[in-house]
């Protein structure tokens, strides 16, 4: 509403979710990582809202998780969703802010934001993967803090399969 923009809505394949949930219970990531979830969930949707593009945008920064994000660049070739030959650009136009710029940005545009961060979550992903950021902690810690932290990403960005 804020833009006046329509904003599609991706779903992952109901099948591809339930056979998962059959096979492997339904919190199956805390024992043996959230990749596989995650590819279900996250990335096989991206993979078919991509597959339609050239390009795509996103929110990347350089400072949310120096363990896997060290080496991004503004524009980049997404080699993990380019396909059939095509090869897909993929901006990352927030990838030298801070994230103290970013909120700076959020209050002076009055640009809408998840209610979430009003409660401690600073990083916001699925829920059960998820929890409130403590005091001085990195803004990734509290996703997947079961996890090591170079494997704190969800595939979205490297287009892992799990």
């Amino acid at each position: 509403d804020h833009y006046g923009i329509e904003i599609s809505l991706m779903s992952p394949q109901a099948a591809a979710v339930e056979a998962l949930v059959r096979e492997k219970g339904l919190f199956s990531f805390y024992r043996d990582g959230h990749s596989e979830c995650c590819a279900v969930r996250k990335v096989e949707p991206l993979r078919r809202a991509l597959s339609k593009l050239d390009a795509w945008v996103t929110g990347q920064r350089l400072d949310q998780s120096p363990a896997t994000r060290s080496d991004l660049n503004v524009i980049e070739k997404d080699m993990a969703f380019s396909g059939r030959g095509a090869e897909l650009i993929k901006f990352n136009p927030l990838a030298a802010w801070s994230s103290a710029q970013v909120w700076a940005y959020i209050r002076e545009e009055r640009v809408p934001y998840n209610e979430l961060h009003d409660q401690g979550f600073i990083s916001i992903g699925c829920q059960p993967c998820t929890r409130v950021s403590r005091p001085g902690e990195h803004e990734r810690a509290a996703r997947w803090w079961w996890e090591d932290e170079t494997q704190r990403e969800c595939g979205l960005h490297t287009g892992a399969d799990g």
